[in-house]
């Protein structure tokens, strides 16, 4: 770690030779693998940007040149050379590094970036300000070629006017999570791959070093002859056409090119577009050759390099569970097609592909796409599931409702990781579906606690359910104590009775829950499956207890406990209620931990129990 361990900010990179810092980034990817085979975390996609991260700290000047990184994932170098390394053991760690881009962190991260095709957007209103308040400096926004799959990207690029101090880098590494799909990925493999331009463009760089051209005239001249090569090549000039002033495709592991390219258009009067073509994973072997296993990996050992297939989730997930019984549902029914947005490994659909290609969709990082694209699915006669995990459905809430609930569209959202997350932090929570759903009248909403209730009522919402409606479940596979419960099929379970408390919880949550029973006998579970309509004899049923405490990996607005205490103040309820819940701003750490945090493990909600009187407590 020769020159690692002296660089405490981009100032110091500054100071080093292209040698030194070709260096540096050998010492980089060893530091990256070392770290992140402890903590976790995304290792690929950061392999693939150490030169460009590198380049643009050697030439820019952050944070009055803020890099915005899309998806922020790819910003481990960049938290390296900005004076994070000595905290990268924390990495995705309670109380420490965060993941993704923190302005808590550092004055160097501007924005948290947890989602996909979001930078440019946020980089243009960045631009645009420094514009209006007269500062200095560029604005840069970092963008894989996954997030050109969803729209947002193109409603920013449609927006850039003349914005001379903004600079956009494609990175573009060949695939998202998922391999990229469609025709933007199509143009992007032309562009990078077609011969025809660079050749060209070698030759007339070869004639024009022969000739004494001098002056800005004759400069304009020679990129406007460049631009007609690219037109002539292409036949396309979507970039130049949309505003910008396009170079590329750059080798991304060219750290002189980079850099030569960065420095040269410093002045200019029109956005930069630089298209990096780079290597997810480069450097380390088994990452190079696998880049979607290696994307976001647990810890590992790196003596002993682990078999991870891209082509599996978890063998003991929910959702790999859903994608094999899902399976089953489609073999009976022709109707039954699977959309995914970038996600078909993670949400289980790789099973649906392989057995129903033709059926299976993956729209790319396009959730809002995917939902209405689902109710013309259903619209025209079939039959679609949308999985998408918690966090990004929410990035389609109004075509949930516009699209799919007003038309009554025959849908069902396979909403994955719902409830608590741990590592990836704050914006990969599933904590605001619970609540959102059912606040649509006509959303039915099922959250099983095991993979018996998940297989029994994924069968029930495809074959005797139609219209809108949603099964949730959380990450991974569920504790043993909730698998040993079977299932019955019921709207809700009371394990116990003749207590004088009573529990409410749903979902993985289940688990305290029973943890809490097992130290006080006295107190009943009600293991809710249903979450909207609630059923309507619950409120009787709990009115008969003295105290009655929900617990919910749910924000309180619009959760279940909220809708049950008005349900219960319609039946008279004089006992004591309480009401725990999470925040709306959860971090990084591990599941229990995140349940300690906000008072939601069992012996927080012992406590609560215990602190209440009769006469009512309502916390």
């Amino acid at each position: 770690m020769g020159y690692l361990e002296n660089v405490k900010s981009p100032k110091d990179i500054k100071k080093l030779t292209l040698r030194q810092l070709n260096e540096l980034c050998g010492e980089i990817r060893q530091f990256l693998v070392e770290k992140v085979s402890v903590t976790g975390g995304h290792l690929s996609s950061n392999l693939g940007t150490v030169e460009l991260t590198v380049a643009l700290h050697r030439v820019f000047d952050s944070p009055r040149d803020p890099i915005i990184f899309d998806v922020g994932h790819q910003c481990y170098t960049h938290k390296i050379l900005t004076g994070r390394k000595d905290a990268f053991g924390s990495m995705r760690q309670e109380n420490g590094l965060s993941g993704f881009p923190s302005p808590q962190e550092s004055e160097h991260d501007l924005l948290i970036e947890g989602h996909g095709n979001t930078a440019l957007s946020q980089a243009i209103g960045l631009a645009h300000a420094r514009k209006l308040r007269g500062e200095p400096g560029k604005v840069i926004a970092v963008i894989g070629d996954g997030a050109f799959t969803g729209g947002m990207v193109y409603e920013g690029i449609n927006n850039i006017n003349d914005l001379d101090n903004l600079i956009v880098i494609l990175n573009d590494n060949k695939m998202s999570i998922s391999k990229n799909v469609g025709a933007i990925s199509r143009y992007f493999t032309r562009l990078r791959t077609d011969t025809g331009y660079n050749r060209v463009k070698r030759s007339v760089q070869h004639f024009l070093r022969r000739l004494p051209l001098v002056g800005r005239p004759i400069a304009a001249v020679i990129v406007w002859g460049k631009g007609l090569v690219r037109r002539w090549v292409y036949r396309s000039t979507w970039f130049e056409d949309m505003g910008f002033v396009y170079y590329g495709p750059l080798d991304g592991h060219d750290l002189e090119l980079l850099c030569e390219a960065f420095t040269s258009q410093m002045e200019t009067d029109k956005p930069l577009f630089y298209h990096v073509v780079t290597v997810k994973g480069k450097g380390y072997e088994p990452a190079e050759a696998n880049p979607g296993a290696f994307h976001g990996v647990p810890s590992f050992d790196t003596k002993k390099v682990p078999e991870l297939d891209p082509d599996l989730s978890p063998s003991d997930s929910f959702s790999e569970e859903f994608g094999k019984a899902l399976c089953i549902e489609a073999e009976q029914d022709d109707r039954i097609c699977a959309i995914t947005a970038a996600m078909k490994y993670g949400t289980g659909l790789h099973h649906m592909r392989k057995a129903f290609p033709q059926r299976t969709i993956d729209v790319g990082m396009a959730e809002q796409h995917a939902v209405t694209y689902a109710a013309g699915l259903a619209v025209g006669g079939m039959r679609p599931v949308v999985a998408i995990y918690s966090t990004f459905l929410q990035r389609a809430y109004d075509q949930i409702i516009h699209d799919v609930l007003l038309n009554r569209a025959d849908v069902l959202f396979a909403v994955d990781r719902a409830g608590l997350v741990p590592g990836d932090g704050a914006t990969h929570q599933g904590i605001y579906d619970a609540a959102f759903l059912s606040q649509m009248e006509g959303m039915f909403v099922v959250s099983p606690s095991n993979y018996a209730e998940l297989r029994h009522w994924l069968r029930v919402l495809m074959r005797e359910y139609s219209g809108p409606r949603a099964l949730r479940y959380s990450r991974g596979a569920p504790a043993p104590e909730l698998e040993a419960l079977g299932c019955t099929g019921k709207a809700y379970d009371v394990l116990g009775g003749g207590g004088k408390t009573a529990l409410v919880t749903y979902g993985a949550l289940t688990e305290e829950a029973l943890k809490v029973r097992q130290a006080d006998e006295t107190v009943d579970v009600f293991k809710l499956t249903v979450l909207n309509p609630l059923p309507q004899e619950l409120a009787e049923e709990l009115a008969a207890y003295e105290k009655i405490l929900v617990a919910e990996e749910c924000i309180r607005t619009g959760s279940v406990g909220q809708r049950l205490r008005s349900q219960l103040g319609e039946v008279n309820y004089s006992g004591s209620f309480i009401h725990r819940t999470v925040s709306s701003v959860v971090d990084h750490a591990t599941v229990h931990q995140l349940r300690i945090q906000q008072g939601l493990d069992a012996a927080s909600l012992i406590k609560a129990l215990q602190e209440c009187s009769h006469e009512g407590q309502t916390g």
